[in-house]
């Protein structure tokens, strides 16, 4: 679904920081929104944490940069790593190209699948108003 320029799937999870989680059975895939990738501009590099790292709600667990942004990447669950996107270490503008797609950086078993589900989701009804808030405050 698009609002405001951005492709912004109503299936996925948002969080505040415009990371998505997408639910793949008892697994959840992570990777930046495109209202993110587009403030941020090229990423150049993302650190990608190990298999088996112990990651937990709202902490942080990883960064991703760009020429000119630093960001940090949170759990959107407590859990733990099970796989991490290697093909970002020689291209991380799989990102900026792809970010829903190609462009997904971790999967996370999460301990408890309700915090996923306390993310933003939801219809145009939902998503537009929290976008619209967020490009107020960041896109000027």
């Amino acid at each position: 679904m698009e609002i405001a320029g951005y492709n912004m799937p109503e299936e996925l999870y948002y969080d505040q920081y415009h990371f998505w989680s997408k639910v793949e059975g008892d697994e959840i895939v992570v990777g930046m929104d495109e209202f993110a990738v587009k403030l941020a501009g090229q990423i150049v590099f993302v650190q990608l944490p190990f298999v088996g790292k112990a990651v937990s709600a709202g902490k942080k667990f990883a960064k991703v940069e760009s020429g000119k942004w630093l960001g940090t990447v949170y759990s959107p669950a407590d859990g733990e790593v099970v796989a991490v996107n290697e093909e970002l270490e020689s291209n991380p503008s799989l990102i900026n190209s792809d970010c829903y797609g190609k462009g997904w950086m971790y999967r996370i078993k999460p301990a408890d699948m309700s915090q996923v589900q306390s993310l933003v989701h939801g219809g145009k009804d939902v998503l537009e108003p929290w976008l619209q808030a967020d490009i107020a405050k960041y896109a000027k």
